[in-house]
């Protein structure tokens, strides 16, 4: 069964992958708004974890809709959700199977129970959440089995997730200070290459 994986190029899109890739023939997808080419970092990290990679192109509305609602709300939680909302309903209009990143810990992007169960009834697909068990601490122990990442701050580091394209819009509609004003500093992770010695073991606790 082929299955759509939501792809930002870091950590936890990743290991979503891999841990799917047992059971699926998995495909990596990368929304792009048009408004930056922000998917390029990951069109490379999925050929060097070896799945095939396509950019979905979504309607840049979107993405002007998230830009108001972070200015409006000085933060940006509320505009990366409604981006993710939209980004599913599109990908799943596509691919029937489908799944993302997130985990049990976040705060965004994330979907609750009522709405996960509105896009599966409106659109007839599958949406998984392979991480939804797996807390912070779960998933760094199962990365540095399988992945070599690198960190850093959000707005320095390459990536292909939501963030990348709003801070774009954000900074050329309001300046670079209103960026900072709405995006709180925070470390984000990129993905480098897959670690093909799996017999590391994941540290005791």
């Amino acid at each position: 069964m082929d299955i759509s994986v939501l792809f930002s190029g870091g950590k936890d899109s990743s290991l979503s992958a891999i841990l799917l890739e047992p059971f699926f023939e998995v495909r990596l997808i990368t929304c792009s708004f048009g408004f930056r080419e922000t998917w390029k970092p990951a069109r490379d990290i999925a050929s060097e974890l070896g799945f095939p990679h396509e950019i979905l192109r979504i309607d840049g509305t979107i993405l002007e809709a998230a830009c108001n609602i972070a200015i409006d709300d000085g933060y940006p939680n509320r505009a990366i959700n409604y981006i993710h909302q939209c980004a599913l309903q599109r990908v799943a209009s596509e691919h029937p199977v489908l799944a993302d990143g997130t985990r049990r810990d976040d705060r965004v992007p994330m979907l609750n129970l009522a709405d996960v169960q509105r896009l599966e009834d409106r659109c007839g697909c599958m949406y998984i959440r392979p991480l939804l068990g797996y807390g912070r601490r779960a998933v760094d122990a199962l990365v540095n089995v399988h992945l070599e990442i690198v960190e850093d701050e959000s707005e320095r580091i390459e990536k292909s997730d939501y963030e990348a394209e709003l801070r774009a819009i954000v900074e050329e509609r309001h300046g670079p200070e209103m960026v900072h004003t709405i995006f709180p500093e925070h470390i984000q992770s990129r993905v480098i290459r897959r670690k093909h010695d799996h017999h590391t073991q994941i540290p005791a606790r």
